[in-house]
């Protein structure tokens, strides 16, 4: 514990878990939902859902969300939002969404996989004469390229390439359960 007002419990070898705060600015519940409440208001601390580490420093670092984690069948923990953070930096991606796709082949496993809505005006500037399968090609490479800084179970595994943009909440939050029954829908 850093302080009394924040921590970081249920940690992993890596020093990630949850965050949960205490004190005067928290709320004291949700308005006619109690059961909700009593899901994230413990012993007076407020579980925010957000996964995080202190540095040495005390500095937290948010590293994701609890509902978005995808773990692996060997208990490997992936965070999708680290891995977008970095998808997102390739030149020719709009956006990103980095989810566990179910293996059709290991049963109760999933492939870390992401969907990329490309950017339409770079890909008109810089590759006027490329088709959308020939945009998936380059992409792809660029994505490779990216496993290669990653640890191996961190590896994107599959592609899935739209001009489409992601299903988001009016706060602009991506709504990834939409996405996935989109997703899953078409597979």
């Amino acid at each position: 514990m850093i302080n009394d007002t924040i921590e970081v419990v249920n940690q992993d070898e890596n020093g990630i878990g949850e965050i949960r705060v205490k004190g005067p600015n928290v709320m004291l519940g949700y308005y006619e939902m109690p059961e909700l409440t009593e899901e994230v208001l413990k012993d007076g601390w407020f579980y925010t859902g957000d996964l995080g580490c202190f540095d040495k420093k005390g500095i937290l670092y948010i590293t994701g969300r609890n509902k978005n984690m995808i773990v692996l069948r060997n208990g490997k923990k992936v965070f999708p939002e680290e891995l977008e953070t970095i998808v997102n930096r390739l030149e020719l991606v709009e956006e990103s969404m980095v989810f566990g796709m179910p293996d059709e082949k290991v049963k109760d496993d999933v492939k870390v996989s992401v969907k990329v809505v490309y950017n339409q005006e770079v890909a008109k500037e810089k590759y006027p004469d490329k088709s959308q399968e020939e945009l998936y090609q380059i992409i792809w490479e660029q994505i490779k390229e990216l496993n290669q800084s990653f640890p191996r179970y961190k590896h994107i595994q599959k592609l899935i390439l739209t001009d489409e943009e992601l299903i988001k909440t009016t706060t602009k939050k991506v709504k990834r359960q939409e996405e996935m029954k989109k997703i899953l829908n078409k597979a």
